[in-house]
């Protein structure tokens, strides 16, 4: 899989205006949009049909979580808008994820669409050890947990989880090499973090085993978006 393909940037704009701008700049080099709850809940559904015409794929980042019957309708319309890929919150439960997983894959069979890749997020990549224990109260250690929910997420049906990069090869030892890992909190070497804790370089996270790197502010806020995401892009393809 080309480099293009395996970068999602992250569409955390407050406007579809500002979303279409981003699209139509980064598609030559980016090849899915991640549609988070900033823009969705800003827009709706209008903010995935603009990627779509524009020829881009969709991940929904909507983190899914609520009892199994709600998950499972809000899976199945994610379906219909033609999303290419959804989460679902691990802390939600093996029900819940099962039944995200149920009802989107038979959503698309009924529509004539593909399966959607369907996710896990586990721990949140703002969130490190002390945060996670005082704050959210899991004794477990971040690994241990990231480990706990993926593999709950792997036996529930789903096709990965979201994670930073720091837990991939852990991930990947629970796991197996076919299991697939969205991975945000990926900033170029010299780039601001921001608020997120648990991070790597493009070329690291890749050399760890990722599927995906979820990347918004490097690129979207950069002076040159697109030289931004094609200068990433090129760190990419020398460890593909």
């Amino acid at each position: 899989m080309p480099a293009r393909d395996k970068i999602i940037v992250a569409l955390d704009v407050a406007s579809l205006a500002a979303g279409e701008k981003l699209v139509d700049q980064l598609f030559p080099y980016v090849g899915m949009f991640k549609v988070g709850l900033e823009l969705y809940t800003a827009t709706g559904p209008a903010a995935i049909r603009m990627v779509k015409e524009r020829g881009g794929k969709v991940f929904a980042d909507l983190k899914l979580h609520d009892i199994p019957n709600t998950v499972a309708g809000a899976a199945r319309s994610l379906v219909r808008h033609g999303v290419d890929m959804l989460n679902v919150h691990a802390a939600g439960g093996r029900s819940m994820m099962e039944a995200a997983a149920e009802a989107a894959r038979q959503e698309a069979a009924a529509a004539g669409l593909p399966v959607p890749i369907i996710l896990a997020v586990t721990v949140l990549t703002s969130l490190d050890g002390k945060t996670l224990r005082d704050e959210v109260g899991i004794e477990r250690g971040v690994d241990e947990q990231v480990v706990y929910w993926a593999r709950l997420a792997q036996e529930a049906g789903l096709d990965g989880v979201v994670a930073s990069p720091r837990e991939i090869q852990v991930i990947r030892q629970a796991c197996g090499p076919e299991f697939l890992i969205v991975t945000p909190g990926v900033r170029p070497a010299g780039a601001e973090r921001g608020d997120q804790r648990r991070v790597m370089t493009p070329a690291e996270a890749l050399e760890q085993g990722a599927s995906y790197l979820v990347i918004g502010r490097p690129i979207t806020a950069a002076p040159d978006p697109a030289a931004a995401a094609r200068a990433i892009g090129e760190e990419m393809e020398g460890v593909i």
